[in-house]
């Protein structure tokens, strides 16, 4: 004897071995025993075989018609064997009573099982509904097919245009476009984004990679709502200065203007003023909610994305010829030994005389002309009496980083600049470590670091950024926090943030609580915004640290990314560069570092030319391999050349706040030399 049964939702049949009460042991096709219950059995029969059983019903259940089989049925619920005589008439033996389960089973659209073998036909309504969804189903693949047929073709579907970014960044992968377009690039053996810059779906590799980037952390676009800052404090008093700012050509959030008054006993009285955005923003406000998502200011090269609405920027900004809003940091310094003797900070308005810029300035402010006293250019006495300060106050800091077990600070030759048109971009080399740079860069770490001493001294909780080496080898740990602690990497028994309170959001709240010490003096740690042990500032800490990185690992993606698109561009087959270490190269016309493997063991600063063998620009990777080694440094050299690039390596692996890092933060709007960033 033979049976069909059921086992676990799907339909079998096989040959009784054995009976023993409500139990039967069966062999199926394939040797297979199982032991199945009697009330899992659906059909007992002797003939056909159970193989050819279930063969021959597959193929009579596919000629069932569904529609006369639901009109057949009655409303209450049945056993299938009662549709059998109506549907099959004389012929329903074991083969027809197996093909009507399985065509039963197999459509729940008209059928509704309520047991073994027990079914009910659904309600027409219900039965439309379910066919007209199908066919819906139906006419989509359809279309997903024709899509994907398209897309493997090498061409963009109409309806997938405009809508590209969307599926390669938060697609809806329940869409027919989404499955279309995964189930194309299988086909092809390549990545979706590749396939859509293939079809002209994206313009561009920089499209996706800025549509990724504001995907994530600008879901909602990078426009502002309507604010206005509130007005300013009428009683605030006019500076008896002259200010002027240094910046590169492309900076329009000044925040830092420098001024300077000869007292004409020795000594000399020296601004450094910061734009004050905290007087017209209050904590909670609408401009500060804005400020607190985005946090900093995004840079990348030919655009960046402000953390405030441009009319707030433009009334806090230093621009040239008015008066404007500060915190001023003045010192008094003896001209003789460039002391500083005397510190104050209060709150005024400053009138800029002139904003300065590098690339006009560079080449006629130089060591030598200083020297000398040649060249004509604005506020030419002003520059001459900050130039001795800040070799002044270079020198103290390396001293102290003498104290941390530290050398010296190296800079490399050279920072690039970024020009971007359209998908045009032009890298020019800029000399690092210019008297501008470090005045304005010396000014900036005097006034974080006395500004982060002012807050402590009146109890009043700030964010600082430290860096230690607890007194062993290895990388020293840069991180921020609430309570002042001493940055090894520059020198200074502390350092918070304060210059660039239009650019970062750290800095805005510091300047928040530094104008609560000036207005407030004894009773600040009272009336500042943040008290100690604020929740809110601790959030501030951790949310400002992990957005900074992502916006920095950004800067530099993009960064590489337009050197790959100047080697192109300028159609660059071979190119010089300088071993870094092992097989890690930087070369020398772009700031771009790379590995070009089998290398071979070089000494570091050894010349070579590399040929370029392939670029791409959607995963911002490039391949090099070794030509000839140009020449080789001297052993010396050499010497020199590893401790200033381990320097530099660790100064970028930790973006310690060297003279670099503060010139960056403080004269130009973004820090140059990428390094190789994580695909």
């Amino acid at each position: 004897m033979n049976v069909f049964f059921e086992e676990s939702g799907s339909f079998k049949a096989g040959s009784v071995l054995s009976k023993q009460g409500d139990a039967f042991q069966v062999e199926l096709p394939g040797s297979r025993r199982a032991k199945v219950r009697a009330k899992d059995v659906l059909i007992e029969f002797e003939k056909p075989a159970a193989s050819e059983l279930m063969q021959e019903a597959d193929a009579i259940a596919q000629k069932i018609d569904l529609d006369f089989l639901w009109e057949c049925a009655p409303d209450e619920e049945f056993p299938f064997a009662a549709l059998g005589a109506d549907y099959f008439g004389d012929k329903f033996g074991p083969t027809e009573r197996a093909a009507l389960v399985l065509r039963m089973h197999g459509a729940p659209v008209y059928f509704r099982r309520k047991g073994r073998g027990q079914y009910q036909r659904v309600p027409q309504e219900q039965l439309q509904m379910a066919l007209a969804g199908l066919e819906r189903k139906r006419q989509q693949a359809l279309v997903q097919q024709g899509y994907e047929e398209e897309l493997k073709a090498g061409k963009l579907p109409e309806a997938l245009k405009g809508k590209a970014i969307g599926l390669l960044t938060k697609p809806d992968k329940n869409s027919i476009e989404y499955k279309a377009l995964e189930a194309a690039a299988a086909a092809r053996g390549i990545s979706q984004a590749r396939l859509m810059l293939e079809c002209g779906g994206i313009a561009s590799a920089r499209q996706l990679h800025e549509a990724r980037f504001l995907s994530e952390f600008f879901p909602h676009g990078i426009g502002f709502p309507s604010v206005q800052p509130a007005p300013l404090p009428e009683d605030l008093p006019e500076a008896d200065v002259e200010a002027f700012s240094i910046d590169d050509v492309t900076t329009t959030e000044i925040d830092d203007a420098f001024s300077v008054q000869d007292l004409s006993d020795g000594r000399v009285r020296i601004g450094i003023h910061i734009a004050a955005p905290a007087l017209g923003i209050a904590r909670g406000d609408m401009v500060d909610s804005i400020a607190c998502r985005r946090l900093s200011t995004v840079y990348m090269p030919g655009d960046k994305i402000t953390m405030l609405p441009d009319n707030v920027v433009d009334v806090f900004t230093l621009a040239e010829g008015g008066l404007h809003p500060a915190l001023s940091l003045y010192i008094i310094v003896n001209r003789e030994t460039q002391e500083i003797v005397a510190t104050e900070t209060c709150a005024e308005r400053v009138f800029v005389k002139n904003n300065l810029r590098h690339n006009h300035l560079d080449e006629h402010v130089t060591e030598e002309t200083l020297a000398v006293g040649t060249g004509d250019y604005p506020h030419k006495e002003d520059i001459a009496i900050l130039w001795p300060l800040a070799q002044a106050l270079f020198e103290k800091r390396q001293q102290a980083r003498a104290t941390y077990g530290l050398k010296r600070e190296v800079q490399r030759n050279n920072d690039f600049n970024f020009y971007v048109d359209g998908e045009h971009i032009i890298i020019t080399p800029r000399r690092r470590g210019s008297p501008l740079d470090l005045i304005v860069a010396e000014l900036a770490i005097l006034a974080n670091s006395s500004w982060g001493a002012f807050l402590n001294d009146h109890g009043v909780p700030g964010i600082y950024r430290s860096q230690r080496g607890f007194g062993g080898p290895g990388p020293k740990r840069t991180r921020m926090q609430t309570t002042p602690a001493p940055h090894e990497g520059l020198g200074v028994a502390q350092y918070a943030w304060s210059t660039s309170p239009l650019r970062r959001y750290v800095d805005l709240v510091n300047q928040w609580q530094l104008l609560a010490c000036v207005q407030h003096g004894v009773t600040a740690k009272l009336a500042a915004p943040f008290k100690p042990k604020d929740a809110d500032l601790f959030a501030v800490v951790q949310g400002f640290d992990d957005t900074y990185i992502a916006y920095a690992d950004h800067q530099r993606r993009m960064e590489y990314f337009w050197c790959l698109r100047w080697l192109k561009q300028e159609n660059k087959k071979q190119i010089p560069a300088s071993v870094v270490k092992d097989d890690l190269v930087r070369l020398e016309e772009i700031p771009l570092v790379l590995h070009v493997p089998g290398l071979d063991v070089h000494a570091r600063g050894t010349r070579v030319m590399l040929e370029v063998v392939s670029i791409d620009e959607l995963t911002v990777e490039a391949s090099c391999r070794l030509l000839h080694v140009i020449d080789a440094p001297s052993a010396g050299a050499a010497v020199e050349e590893e401790e200033a690039e381990e320097e530099i390596i660790e100064a970028d692996d930790l973006s310690a706040e060297s003279e670099a890092e503060a010139q960056a933060e403080a004269s130009t709007e973004a820090p140059a030399n990428p390094q190789e960033p994580t695909p």
